[in-house]
């Protein structure tokens, strides 16, 4: 091994163990949630198709309330696959991006596309309300390329936006629901005055073959949309700011994140599990994302990943037509226990 190869390695481990620090003591007992959670008591979010109005530009809306009462610092990850539009007020985020740690509070930023899990260090719980962007729909919205944001968040200042004009938009007399409801409409107002075009539609497909089946190979996902392999590869560069393959590769893994940290369709876990060709490629590929093994990751269960994955897999569903919108989704699901069963 060279000298730069060994020094490489070594920056490799300390990156893993690092990681591996920041997934500890990431999931408080104590955290109470005001929108919803696990029947093992990890807070969730509220989240649902978006306002008809912003459907082309947006996936998903989502708002959060969580408090941790001790304020104890908390560490954890964030990874998702969309980029998204966000406001968090009252609590403390510090973000490991592509640039450094950033620290947000009582702010509306714009993040990016994740190539893999990003640490975070959060304290008081999380206070958050969001909006899941179509792919595309980030330069469209707000003329920032998406490839500039991988990895990365901004604040909506760089789009030309106030953030008093959207963070703004919360108070303490609104109901969670109620400033969600704020939030699709001011961005619809932005859609409205601005007259903004729709993303491509065949980025929208690409994301829709990565729920239905990651395993496509870019050849055939070309095929399927009648477009040239290079097209499609220069439109996701374009529209997600990463390749075909690295899109499903990253779909297959938070599956997989969502069946670790119990909110999936435990129907689906076979599937899931057969994508891989054998028990190393699939490590392999989880450690690239989130710099630990499968086995740790289910020990040190991490909340808001927990939160951010029911997100992803019940839109999943929906947009599969496995769950009608709104349904009771598979993880929240009781057993079925007879009445003398229970007085026993």
């Amino acid at each position: 091994m060279t000298g730069g190869e060994s020094e490489k390695a070594d920056r490799t481990a300390k990156g893993t163990e690092r990681q591996t620090d920041l997934n500890r003591q990431s999931y408080s007992p104590e955290m109470l949630s005001e929108t919803g959670r696990t029947q093992d008591g990890v807070p969730l979010s509220i989240n649902r198709r978006p306002d008809a109005r912003l459907d082309p530009w947006i996936g998903r809306s989502m708002v959060a309330y969580a408090y941790e009462p001790t304020r104890h610092p908390i560490n954890g990850l964030l990874c998702n696959d969309a980029s998204y539009l966000r406001t968090a007020v009252g609590v403390d985020w510090n973000v490991g991006t592509a640039d450094g740690m950033v620290a947000v509070r009582d702010q509306t930023f714009l993040t990016g596309q994740h190539t893999k899990a990003m640490p975070l260090r959060y304290a008081g719980g999380v206070k958050v309300a969001g909006l899941m962007l179509r792919p595309g729909a980030m330069r469209a919205l707000f003329g920032i390329e998406d490839a500039a944001l991988v990895d990365r968040l901004r604040p909506i200042e760089e789009a030309g936006i106030s953030d008093s004009s959207v963070t703004g938009l919360y108070n303490l007399e609104l109901e969670p629901e109620q400033w969600l409801a704020r939030l699709e409409s001011w961005l619809a107002d932005h859609i409205e005055r601005n007259d903004i075009k729709q993303p491509d539609q065949l980025t929208r497909r690409v994301e829709e073959a990565a729920f239905a089946n990651p395993n496509v190979t870019t050849r055939d996902l070309a095929d399927a949309n009648g477009v040239e392999l290079r097209t499609l590869q220069r439109i996701c560069k374009r529209d997600f700011g990463l390749s075909p393959k690295h899109i499903m590769r990253r779909a297959r893994v938070l599956d997989l994140a969502a069946r670790l940290c119990g909110v999936a369709d435990e129907e689906e876990a076979d599937e899931f599990l057969a994508r891989y060709f054998d028990q190393a490629h699939l490590i392999r590929d989880f450690s690239s994302f989130f710099g630990t093994s499968p086995k740790q990751f289910a020990q040190e269960r991490q909340a808001l990943l927990t939160l951010s994955l029911e997100i992803r897999q019940a839109r999943r569903l929906e947009l599969l037509d496995r769950i009608e919108p709104g349904a009771v989704r598979p993880w929240m699901r009781r057993p079925f226990r007879p009445v003398n069963a229970q007085a026993s």
